[in-house]
């Protein structure tokens, strides 16, 4: 009994091995259900770009009223650190509508593409993948700079590591892509828990803090250290002699300790069910957290009087964590411990828009705004896409502004605080609609939110023009028109294939089908082709040989009479000129020229495994084809025939060596 043969199995490609060396095993679709993320984990991965920004919104209100006001600034610090707190909780409640009534990704984006349309809903996209791009950016400055400032604080003002800002920053986002790519679940495990170790820190910190407060043992720190910021001088009246103008730049500065409320909006699809009721308890949580520690570090730098430094390092929280716990072995235990909260936390903060750029970029690509290969899932059921896209726009923002925080603040809150007033702007559209029950207070909710929201982007596009924030005014419209030309060139295509003719409309009605077989040499691959051309069952069948070379036109000629097995004569073409691709066409014209013949043209290509053999032998038939599409009545088909495979037959046919 002869031996069944095995289906032949086409082996895996070097890229392919690699792949799953790095990443693991590929995940089966079905698994897609069950990657998903319980609420503790949920709040990890996704609140870590929240919370994280404790780290430094306080202190980028200091650093727009201490050069202006000196001392002053920390008194005014907690009146703005309260109207910012009631911007959050403005926000907060506007999306935790958002999440209950739409429960897939999108957050903003969905919001204002169901009441507003797809056009104006490209407003939010567009916000929403600039912010991503940047808080990858500014979350993992921010988190070197946390490790800077305690080799600072520690080291006696060692300055050697300030060398491995930018390194250490684009070796950060390239290790946070990999767990990524890795898949939902597996990032989930390693980004929940400096969410928890950092909240934990910053509220031992708080807590030390009010004990050495309440016992008069709370030390000051030195605001006149060198490398401190300019103290300015502190005026008269309400506002200690800050213009209003300061007020309002200083307060859109700490607009961005609200950076990330959006993030668990964008991915409620991550959610166990039910999502929408997940996803709100998760937001709830995380806006009650973020308030109380935002609080309590613009509380503690009022107190402490911790002062911004030029260069960013040592930063106001670090201060802080160094005058709380003192000097001695404790003191370097408990500022060590604050500082690798705070890095981890900031580093992991950046992991959000890993999660929540690529489900938005699928979002948004499915509604064909974006390149559709956005919404293909990878080796581990991953966006792979959309995180390979935003780490390599994430390095190159790090390297053009040098891994600066001050820099790349002036490029961030424009695009949090833009999609927050669509989103409120699109639920009281949402609520005007309905007669439902709390509806007046809904729409004051979110209407407030709107128009808060709203005038936060209007200062900070005032205020931060001239420091980096005209770079996103520009791209704004520039990024809108780009996806609305995006969606019409997907739709003029859908609508020329979906034109399909009526009964009764005129077609073309070929008396005559012939079928030409492009031949360059006379091998296995021109016989393929000469044998499919047959099970075509055209009128006619020819083989053409476009001459180039006369003396190799001639020992083609020889060759091809000498062949048996061979019936279809080969006619030559001339070539005078070389222009493989002109005269192909040509042919292709006479040939259908009655209007009552078609042409199908097929053209043998040479496949070649090896990187030599690719390099070896150019290919030819793509651009035949490219180049013959427009004719009418004509068709191109490609025939691949694999070199290594006949190589291969013929090595097994020879046998061994010497039989």
């Amino acid at each position: 009994m002869a031996d069944t043969a095995a289906p032949l199995q086409p082996p895996d490609r070097p890229v392919y091995r690699l792949k799953r060396l790095l990443l693991g095993p590929p995940l089966v679709t079905e698994r897609i259900g069950r990657e998903k993320l319980r609420n503790p984990a949920a709040l990890g991965v996704l609140a870590s770009d929240c919370l994280s920004s404790t780290a430094y919104g306080s202190e980028e209100i200091l650093r727009v009223l201490v050069p202006v006001i000196g001392v002053a600034a920390f008194t005014l610090i907690l009146p703005v650190t309260g109207a910012i707190l009631l911007v959050l909780a403005l926000v907060t409640l506007c999306y935790s509508d958002v999440v209950t009534i739409y429960t897939r990704a999108g957050g903003s984006y969905v919001v204002a593409r169901e009441n507003f349309g797809p056009d104006i809903a490209q407003i939010a996209s567009v916000a929403l993948l600039v912010d991503y791009i940047v808080t990858v950016a500014v979350q993992v400055s921010a988190g070197t700079n946390a490790i800077i400032s305690f080799a600072h604080l520690i080291g006696g003002g060692w300055t050697a590591i300030d060398r491995l800002q930018l390194p250490l920053s684009a070796a950060v986002i390239l290790l946070l892509a990999y767990g990524n790519l890795r898949g939902v679940r597996e990032a989930g495990r390693v980004f929940a828990v400096p969410a928890y170790l950092f909240i934990v820190a910053v509220g031992l910190m708080l807590v030390v803090g009010v004990v050495r407060g309440l016992t008069g043992r709370l030390p000051h720190a030195d605001v006149h250290a060198a490398g401190a910021v300019d103290l300015g001088t502190p005026g008269s009246g309400l506002l200690y002699g800050a213009s209003l103008f300061i007020v309002l730049r200083s307060f859109a500065n700490g607009g961005s300790s609200l950076t990330g409320l959006e993030a668990i909006s964008n991915s409620v699809s991550v959610f166990r069910e039910p999502q929408g009721l997940n996803a709100r308890r998760t937001l709830i949580t995380m806006g009650c957290v973020l308030g109380i520690l935002v609080l309590g570090v613009s509380a503690l730098a009022h107190f402490t009087h911790a002062i911004p430094y030029r260069d960013g390092t040592p930063t106001v929280i670090a201060q802080e964590a160094h005058l709380v716990f003192g000097g001695g072995v404790p003191g370097a235990l408990g500022l060590a411990f604050v500082q690798l909260a705070t890095a981890l936390i900031l580093y992991t903060g950046a992991n959000t828009p890993f999660t929540g750029f690529p489900f938005l970029a699928s979002f948004v690509a499915e509604d064909r705004f974006l390149p559709r290969q956005l919404t293909r899932r990878g080796h581990r059921l991953a966006f792979s896409n959309g995180i390979v896209a935003l780490a390599v726009v994430a390095l190159a923002l790090l390297l053009v502004t040098d891994a600066n925080v001050d820099r790349l603040v002036a490029l961030y809150a424009i695009g949090v605080f833009t999609a927050f007033t669509m989103a409120g702007a699109g639920l009281t559209a949402y609520h005007l609609r309905r007669r439902e029950p709390r509806r007046a207070w809904k729409i004051a909710v979110n209407l407030a939110t709107a128009t808060v929201s709203a005038a936060v982007v209007l200062i900070f596009a005032v205020t931060k023009f001239t420091e980096g924030a005209w770079l996103v005014v520009v791209v704004f419209p520039l990024g809108v028109w780009a996806l609305i030309r995006i969606n019409r060139e997907y739709r003029a295509e859908t609508a020329a294939l979906e034109a399909v003719p009526r009964p009764g409309d005129d077609l073309p009605r070929w008396r005559r089908h012939i079928v030409y077989v492009l031949a360059d040499s006379i091998d296995l691959a021109t016989v393929k082709a000469l044998r499919y051309a047959h099970e075509l069952r055209p009128d006619e069948v020819r083989a053409v040989h476009i001459m180039v070379d006369e003396s190799h036109a001639r020992r083609l000629m020889a060759r091809w009479e000498a062949t048996p097995g061979v019936s279809v004569a080969l006619e030559v073409v001339e070539c005078p000129d070389r222009r493989l691709r002109h005269t192909v066409m040509e042919l292709a014209a006479r040939t259908t020229e009655d209007g009552q013949t078609a042409l199908t043209l097929l053209v043998p290509r040479r496949t070649y495994a090896s990187p030599l053999g690719k390099l070896l032998h150019r290919g030819t038939a793509e651009s035949l084809a490219k180049a013959l599409e427009q004719l009418p009545g004509v068709a191109v088909t490609i025939l691949p025939y694999a070199v290594a495979r006949g190589l291969r037959i013929m090595e097994a046919e020879r046998g061994p060596e010497g039989d």
